[in-house]
């Protein structure tokens, strides 16, 4: 049985938005999953009940508090012992549950997942990545996407690693290619960082790696399927695609590609490095973006990624 944790109280929309997309996601489930519900007990059940939705489809977890957008997340995590965020990483970290999502507090999730279930022996700083639409109709991915916004470059060596293991077990990529975002092809081109990022990953055995790429070819699928840079040029290249997006849309333009830019249909970003499953959704998801969630956090737990992780940096 594969047991997914959900955050019911997370997110803008809470419990409203995680109930219904809970519920939309159970006719595309494994049989083997069950979905475990962190919240409020009495509105998650009558919010089922509006949905018509019998509550023993779910098990469900009583908590009596929420930590809030505006909370200190460190803080919050510890004195609010009881909330839906703390009590699921309390159950991660038991194993009792074997991944947790949530739309929540991002602050508080990264403090669950560092502190609770932990970084990966060898790993020097957990990521979060994302996966970005190509005219091929594979995606990529980009990572880090604003978790780290300084990395020295063993840690962007070690991102081409985790991504690369991330991309053949979870997205199906068979020998992925492994690329460093630059201004430029040459491995002359960049700054120090990203210079020496590319000869510790040009002497990476673990990967195929494959150079430099030019933010002009991100989404053409053709140069790479794992695309490393800090947080704060991926955070800066992902805020971006969503503007264009939302342009898009705004503007009439409707096709496969623009439609896997929207958010609803990824998710949420999993957290790389850590020893359990951990996902962190939108603030302010919909139940369509819910159900993504869901669905994601089953796929990365049925892929055995932790494990793999776990086994890529043992030494």
């Amino acid at each position: 049985m594969t047991r997914i944790g959900i955050d019911a109280m997370g997110g803008d929309y809470a419990p409203e938005a995680a109930v219904k997309g809970a519920v939309m996601s159970l006719e595309a489930l494994d049989a083997q999953s069950r979905i475990v519900l962190f919240g409020d007990e009495g509105r998650i059940r009558s919010l089922l009940e509006a949905e018509g939705c019998p509550s023993d489809r779910f098990d469900i977890v009583a908590t009596t508090e929420v930590i809030e957008m505006g909370d200190h997340p460190a803080k919050a995590f510890q004195t609010k012992s009881n909330s839906s965020i703390t009590v699921g990483f309390g159950y991660l970290a038991k194993g009792a549950i074997d991944g947790f999502a949530s739309a929540g507090s991002t602050g508080a999730m990264m403090v669950g997942s560092m502190y609770a279930v932990k970084p990966i022996e060898g790993i020097i700083r957990p990521t979060i990545s994302s996966t970005v639409p190509t005219v091929t109709g594979r995606p990529a991915l980009l990572l880090d996407v604003g978790l780290n916004v300084d990395c020295k470059p063993e840690v962007l060596a070690q991102y081409g690693v985790i991504g690369s293991i991330y991309a053949e077990a979870v997205l199906g990529i068979e020998n992925p290619r492994v690329a460093v975002l630059n201004i430029g092809e040459e491995e002359t081109k960049g700054n120090a960082q990203t210079k020496a990022a590319h000869e510790l990953l040009k002497s990476e055995p673990r990967i195929r790696f494959v150079g430099n790429i030019e933010a002009s070819h991100l989404f053409s699928g053709k140069v790479a399927d794992v695309i490393v840079c800090d947080g704060f040029v991926g955070n800066t290249v992902l805020k971006m695609a969503e503007g264009l997006y939302r342009i898009n849309m705004a503007l009439g333009v409707k096709n496969p590609f623009w439609s896997a830019m929207n958010y609803e249909n990824v998710g949420g970003t999993p957290v790389l490095g850590v020893n359990a499953p951990v996902i962190i959704g939108h603030g302010c998801s919909s139940p369509l973006a819910i159900k993504s969630m869901i669905l994601s956090t089953e796929q990365v737990i049925k892929a055995g990624l932790t494990t793999k992780l776990r086994q890529a940096f043992q030494h």
